[in-house]
């Protein structure tokens, strides 16, 4: 797996708030519809703006909070894709690629979590405990 730098994922998590914002644009125009358009807007362009406050964390509980903030985010993003896709409002043909970035951007968070976690569980296990006094 190739490894992508901090500035290629901004790029790609903007171009997918983008993706995001010209799919919304092209829903049709109904109540049902404009109550996922607003759901579907806010959570995915918020991938891309919450991954730029990860970039900026000052610390690993930091950037795990933040991240967090981002798979939630990204998931529930693909929750109102599916529910567009289920309530048969957008064809899934229209919306596989949009999904299938989804699904990667969530694996790339995931994986970075995961590895973040174990990080931190390896500072605690070597850091010495003060002494009593």
């Amino acid at each position: 797996m190739v490894s992508m730098t901090t500035q290629q994922m901004k790029v790609r998590t903007k171009q997918f708030s983008l993706r995001v914002l010209k799919l919304c644009a092209a829903l049709p125009r109904s109540e049902e519809v404009r109550v996922i358009r607003r759901q579907l807007l806010r959570s995915g362009t918020s991938v891309g703006a919450n991954y730029r406050a990860v970039c900026r964390a000052r610390s690993d509980k930091d950037f795990l909070s933040k991240l967090g903030v981002v798979i939630e985010e990204t998931d529930e993003t693909l929750f109102w894709l599916e529910l567009l896709v289920e309530g048969d409002i957008m064809p899934s043909t229209k919306l596989s690629s949009l999904t299938q970035e989804a699904n990667e951007l969530l694996a790339i968070f995931g994986a970075t979590q995961r590895t973040i976690k174990a990080r931190l569980s390896r500072k605690k296990s070597t850091t010495p405990k003060p002494a009593n006094k």
